[in-house]
């Protein structure tokens, strides 16, 4: 590697999208257990944004750099590292520091692209699939058979959610907020328009009263009451973020009990290296092998050059997108 310097987008101060600036720094040098990606694309996630507003308080000892998965070419190797070599081609789930030309990414934490998977396809992938991994399969325990409910229907996070679900075999339905985005997601999942559908009613009806085994939410607070009454018995609901409220005034504790009902929720980022090796294990045996033949790749609403990052963001905040939006660096 011939340059030393490379460029990265950095908040200056939190606010909109105007507060990202490019600067140039060094090229960082991966520790024992990392890699060094030269990145070809870097995907947006919804904690970029907040981490922009200041509403996403940074772990200690985690770059404050935005930028959570990318994909690339293997650049470099630490020197316990063994499964990657120079040349690879790999996506990853970074702990910060994606939105740059170089990124250092835990060897643990990283999956080689497989192959007809593009460097935008890829980069799409990581945050949005150990999440929904993670919470729905791990911890919510989704299996075949079952029925789930995933609010955000047309976000990165929901659009995997129901790719996944349904090469798994399992029904579902789905909240977005506009007949398009209903229409853009029909083939995947029934879904309703939560602006002029009750959707406790809709599933009540399509379900003969049955409800669902599992609710994958980011709604929060408006919507509990209305996700326990939809729980069948032993339920899950399982919490990926609070965008309506994160406070529940009153609640009706008797339906959690009543019929067996967990909630539960987590975020990535707070998660050690043990745990994130142990997602990224499982979706290596359980998801790889869908990419690989073509299915469930991630749906990309649009992409942006590297140095219109901030209109990147200025299109996430609208909600409009549908899927997932990529920079690409290369």
């Amino acid at each position: 590697m011939a340059q030393a310097h490379m460029q990265q987008v950095v908040i200056t101060e939190p606010g909109g999208p105007e507060k990202l600036a490019i600067q140039t720094t060094d090229i960082p040098v991966p520790a024992a257990n990392e890699v060094l990606v030269k990145v070809h694309a870097f995907g947006l996630n919804r904690p970029d944004i907040l981490q922009r507003q200041g509403l996403y308080p940074m772990p200690k000892d985690v770059t404050p750099v935005p930028g959570l998965e990318v994909a690339g070419v293997v650049e470099a190797v630490g020197s316990d590292v063994s499964e990657f070599k120079v040349g690879d081609q790999v996506c990853g789930l970074t702990n910060g520091g994606g939105y740059a030309e170089y990124c250092v990414v835990p060897a643990s934490q990283t999956l080689s692209i497989p192959a007809g998977v593009s460097f935008i396809q890829a980069a799409a992938i990581p945050e949005t699939f150990f999440t929904v991994w993670a919470n729905l399969f791990q911890m919510g325990k989704a299996k075949a058979g079952e029925t789930v409910l995933i609010h955000g229907g047309s976000s990165g996070i929901g659009t995997t959610a129901l790719m996944l679900c349904k090469a798994l075999g399992i029904k579902t339905f789905a909240t977005v907020g506009s007949d398009e985005k209903v229409q853009a997601i029909a083939h995947l999942t029934d879904a309703i328009n939560y602006k002029t559908d009750d959707f406790e009613t809709y599933i009540n009806e399509k379900s003969d009263n049955h409800g669902v085994d599992v609710v994958l939410d980011i709604v929060g607070a408006p919507y509990f009451e209305r996700n326990l009454n939809l729980l069948r018995k032993d339920g899950r609901l399982v919490y990926l973020a609070f965008l309506g409220g994160a406070k529940v005034k009153e609640a009706k504790l008797g339906p959690i009990m009543m019929k067996r009902l967990t909630i539960t929720g987590s975020t990535m980022r707070a998660r050690n290296t043990a745990e994130k090796a142990e997602i990224t294990q499982g979706l290596k045996a359980h998801v790889w092998p869908l990419l690989a033949k073509g299915e469930c790749l991630p749906m990309i609403y649009k992409t942006f050059k590297f140095a219109e990052t901030q209109h990147a963001h200025s299109a996430m905040d609208t909600g409009d997108h549908i899927g997932k939006i990529v920079v690409e660096v290369i």
